[in-house]
């Protein structure tokens, strides 16, 4: 499945810590993918040819987005480029040694929190990287998040980790130090994962053309989020040297970076199908990539490749448009629980697993039950909406929905509409279809329109689209506290599609909170797992594996991919020639 992603963090003061760094890795599932140990004798040179999932295309550039341009896929580019401010290791904890800060401290009530640069960080052009560029972030990122922004803004995660509403100031204390001072006490961790780490430095000196006017500021940077050549100066391991949209995109190593220098160019290629990634992986034209499950009995034919299961701590789900834009009236019919429960019981999850021969780990609520985690809650690895379509179709009767020509309608509004499915996917495809036959025994009538991933992105980030549901897209929690806040709150940047339940906005809110104990702790996120679960902001849909291909003469690339997350490093591929 296509991911959609949020930027690394967790949550909450020192419960959280030990709530995740003993839990988040409690087992790797069914299937585990544990890599290899890294090569000792790493080659520098040549290229490795990376490809995307079907009908991929990176098309932003710039560490803050919008929340059309808001996919994995960009971020695994963009963080070649330009270094997190917090990067978050495959074991889920901070991995202070590779951030661009060395240390972040806060007092005791959670309000306070100091942050310490490494000095030995550099841009390109051998400016150090300083306060100053995470300052420009924060500046870009206050500005970019009101929703008067100009397009493509406002930007994604607004209010992910309380930004920028509960900031009252940040402020530098020197060229490697800066202080965030906030309106309320947070959970301190929570606020390091979700908030903190949301400000990848940018290149000021480069980039600030407008420090008087913002908004042309904005209009600027918007502007050039897309522009590939825009993206000269960079502190990252890769300078981007190439990129031809809807073909290739090459990472050459950037010489000057002061880390673990890149051993070889990667070059990221556009692939229109399953065949079409499939025949470049065979022939050896490309050396990493994916398996459409659909292939899964034709991977003996990958005869100098392997193939490894693994899966990402994410949720997956149909999304529905509860806004007045949907196309055939049904924005309100969407908000209607009983019917979002009568859709759930028509979602043969195990059919779908089956179709994934045995991948696909159903899922009934945000936290996935593969990888295994201390944040599923007890009874959530069972279905709270178990697949039954007679009576999905009886409570759909019990609110006055009728048969009409074997459409569900009530009051001249029919239970019908348009899919979005990712194309060139053969599985995506096979889910779609499978979808749209168990509706039907609901009185439900689907009509499944392939897209590009790149324009579903962009209709389901617009509360103005014309759309009605979408899936094969999920959220990767890419190192946060899996609380739904920026997906499921009212307020929150990524809910684009219209949920809105004042119970969910106060149970999310206590996540966010300071806890006594790590049981309290977890029993406050639990609370709301429970209810999202219950409540279904989005229907609930398999956990999807990728079926990771890796040529035998590419190194380290498993044991550097950091599947969990979602943003692996590169610069330690290499391959043997």
């Amino acid at each position: 499945m296509t991911l959609t992603r949020r930027l690394p963090r967790r949550w909450g003061a020192a419960t959280a810590a030990i709530l995740l760094a003993g839990s988040v890795l409690a087992g790797c599932g069914r299937h585990p993918a544990a890599g290899p140990a890294p090569s000792e004798r790493p080659q520098a040179g040549g290229t490795i040819v990376y490809a995307a999932p079907p009908e991929t295309d990176i098309n932003w550039y710039l560490p803050l987005a919008g929340t059309e341009f808001n996919s994995l896929y960009n971020f695994q580019l963009i963080y070649q480029l330009y270094k997190p401010l917090i990067w978050i290791n495959h074991q889920y904890q901070v991995n202070w040694a590779t951030s661009v800060a060395r240390a972040v401290t806060w007092n005791p009530q959670g309000t306070v929190y100091h942050i310490f640069l490494h000095r030995r960080w550099h841009w390109s052009d051998g400016r150090p990287v300083t306060s100053r560029n995470v300052l420009f972030t924060w500046e870009v990122l206050r500005a970019a998040s009101n929703r008067h922004a100009p397009a493509p803004w406002p930007y994604a995660d607004t209010g992910m980790g309380g930004l920028p509403g509960n900031i009252r100031r940040v402020t530098a204390d020197g060229p490697y130090e800066l202080t965030i001072t906030l309106k309320q006490p947070v959970n301190q961790e929570w606020f390091l994962y979700n908030g903190i780490a949301q400000l990848t430095p940018m290149p000021a000196a480069a980039w600030d053309r407008y420090p008087r006017d913002m908004t042309r500021e904005l209009a600027y940077l918007g502007q050039n989020g897309t522009n590939p050549g825009f993206d000269r100066v960079v502190d990252g391991p890769y300078r981007l040297t190439r990129a031809v949209d809807k073909q290739s995109w090459t990472l050459s190593p950037n010489p000057s970076y002061d880390g673990h220098k890149a051993l070889a160019t990667i070059v990221l290629t556009y692939e229109a199908s399953d065949a079409a990634e499939f025949a470049a992986l065979k022939s050896g034209a490309a050396q990493v990539g994916s398996l459409d499950p659909t292939q899964w009995g034709a991977r003996a034919q990958l005869t100098h490749d392997r193939v490894r299961p693994a899966y990402p701590f994410a949720f997956f789900g149909v999304e529905l448009n509860m806004n007045p834009s949907d196309p055939g009236g049904l924005g309100p019919v969407f908000r209607r629980l009983y019917v979002r429960q009568a859709l759930e019981m028509g979602i043969d999850q195990a059919a779908i697993d089956r179709l994934w021969h045995g991948f696909a780990p159903p899922q009934y609520g945000p936290v996935p039950t593969i990888p295994r985690t201390a944040f599923l809650a007890p009874g959530l690895n069972h279905p709270l909406y178990p697949f039954d379509p007679a009576r999905g179709q009886a409570l759909l009767e019990q609110h006055g929905w009728r048969d009409v020509h074997g459409v569900m309608t009530r009051r001249g509004v029919r239970l019908a509409f348009t899919l979005l499915v990712p194309a060139g996917s053969g599985i995506l495809t096979q889910d779609a279809e499978l979808l749209k036959a168990d509706w039907a025994r609901e009185g439900v009538q689907v009509t499944l329109r392939p897209e590009p991933f790149a324009d579903i992105t962009a209709a389901i980030g617009n509360p103005k689209a014309s759309w009605s549901a979408a899936v094969g897209q999920g959220i990767v929690y890419g190192g946060s506290y899996p609380t739904g806040g920026e997906m499921f709150s009212s307020r929150g940047g990524m809910n684009t599609y219209g949920y809105a339940d004042p119970v969910m906005d106060r149970l999310i809110a206590r996540t966010h909170q300071p806890a006594a104990t790590p049981a309290a702790a977890l029993q406050a996120f639990q609370a709301y797992e429970r209810y999202a679960a219950r409540q279904l902001p989005m229907l609930w849909i398999n956990n999807a594996v990728t079926l990771s291909v890796v040529a035998d003469n590419v190194h380290n690339a498993y044991h550097y991919f950091n599947y969990l997350v979602g943003f692996p490093r590169m610069q330690y591929w290499w391959i043997a020639r």
